[in-house]
């Protein structure tokens, strides 16, 4: 008989929760006395995620059963974890294991998961790890730290909240640097669209959606997972083919007047987490900075030397320049999201893109990020678009454009903040 005595885990950036993952299952690491080797395993994670995503690939189909009735790869983040945990919930399981339960989901899917969550409490042990403080789920009741590949356990969740408080990161005193060189003035907006309009096999995704971005603007986008949100970002970047024929100027020129794709994509800086992937695991960080002056991937010139100088400047700023020569991957996960901000950031591009910059951070690297969006947004004329389901302690945008889904597909309404 397994005691319902739900544990929370919080793990800091100093660990990897794959490695917990399976120290747990295999019984390496008990839990309050708990061996979880003998039990069946219900597990939420990207990893298993992936799994599924790869099965998909190489069999074809639908790799989960759920309410979406197609298969992963055509549905968003947060749409392929709640397809996940629906085949989770069917599963002949003694306990289920939740990795970042809330990572990419919206506010409504957090509250439906959450429900579902509370009703297998009732009956299964439920074993959560987790980044952010705010994610917790109510019911559990032994809380721990991972930290450094070692597990803290606390008598109360008191003390647990004492540690996390006592956890600082010091802000940096830097000023932002400056580009090497000012874009020229814009003709226009950045960014303007009036009545644009975007369906897919007759779907509809968005519609007549107005919107503007002028310099220096703070943007936040927000929606639920799948209201077109990466629709809208790919017009911005002119990725899109949907562009064309609509009224949707980028950068003072009309799509489709005769701009190439880089015409566009050379005035914007963009960040996701996924860009690291495509990135040598041997590339130092003070490449990674650099190959921003070309937007490449990798470095394949000989900088010059304000380049140099300029990356020096970033490497103070963010407190890693004793690290220059390091590969990206030798840092904690928050500096690692730092360093691809600067690179995105390093030529002062008319306009930032930051996509879910604070995801599967903890609370510290987290307020770390924000910091540095911050004050980018305060000592830079770039117009930033943040776009994230969650709301952060210390993120001030000046705007914000929801997108509210409907039948004809989701409309915009905007907000001064």
């Amino acid at each position: 008989m397994i005691s319902l005595q739900h544990k929370g885990i919080y793990l800091t950036q100093a660990s990897d929760s794959n490695t917990l993952i399976e120290s747990l299952s295999t019984g390496k690491i008990l839990l309050a006395g708990l061996d979880l080797k003998p039990l069946k395993p219900a597990i939420f994670s990207d990893r298993s995620l992936q799994q599924f995503l790869e099965e998909e690939f190489l069999h074809g189909g639908a790799a989960l059963e759920s309410e979406y009735r197609r298969p992963l790869h055509q549905m968003s983040s947060g749409e392929q974890k709640r397809a996940l945990l629906h085949q989770l919930i069917f599963k002949q399981a003694q306990y289920f294991l939740l990795d970042e339960l809330y990572d990419h989901i919206d506010i409504a899917g957090q509250a439906s998961i959450q429900e579902t969550i509370c009703l297998i409490a009732q009956t299964k042990l439920v074993i959560q790890l987790l980044h952010r403080r705010k994610d917790a789920l109510p019911f559990i009741n032994q809380w721990f730290v991972f930290d450094n590949n070692q597990l803290i356990e606390f008598e109360s969740s008191a003390l647990w909240n004492q540690w996390l408080d006592a956890r600082e990161l010091n802000p940096t005193h830097f000023p932002l640097p400056q580009p090497i060189k000012s874009y020229p003035p814009m003709p226009g907006n950045l960014v303007e669209m009036k009545g644009i309009s975007v369906s897919y096999e007759e779907k509809p995704i968005v519609q007549n959606i107005g919107w503007t971005i002028k310099e220096g603007e703070f943007w936040q986008l927000v929606g639920p997972n799948g209201s077109g949100k990466s629709t809208l970002l790919s017009l911005i970047s002119g990725d899109n083919p949907k562009g064309y024929g609509q009224e949707l100027y980028l950068f003072g020129r009309k799509k489709g007047s005769g701009e190439t794709v880089w015409d566009i994509k050379k005035n914007i800086g963009y960040f996701n987490s996924s860009i690291i992937l495509h990135f040598s695991r041997l590339d130092s960080i003070e490449k990674m900075i650099i190959s921003g002056f070309n937007d490449s991937i990798g470095l394949y010139v000989v900088p010059s030397d304000q380049q140099l100088r300029l990356a020096g400047e970033w490497l103070h700023f963010m407190g890693l320049y004793h690290l220059r020569n390091k590969p990206i991957q030798f840092l904690p996960l928050a500096q690692q999201r730092m360093v691809l901000i600067a690179r995105a950031m390093v030529k002062h591009p008319p306009l930032l893109i930051l996509d879910e910059p604070t995801a599967s951070l903890d609370d510290a690297g987290a307020a770390l990020i924000i910091r540095m969006i911050q004050q980018i947004a305060k000592e830079s004329s770039s117009a930033i678009l943040y776009v994230s389901h969650s709301k952060e302690e210390g993120l001030v945008p000046e705007f914000i454009i929801e997108l509210k889904v409907s039948e004809n597909g989701s409309i915009a309404v905007i907000q001064k903040n």
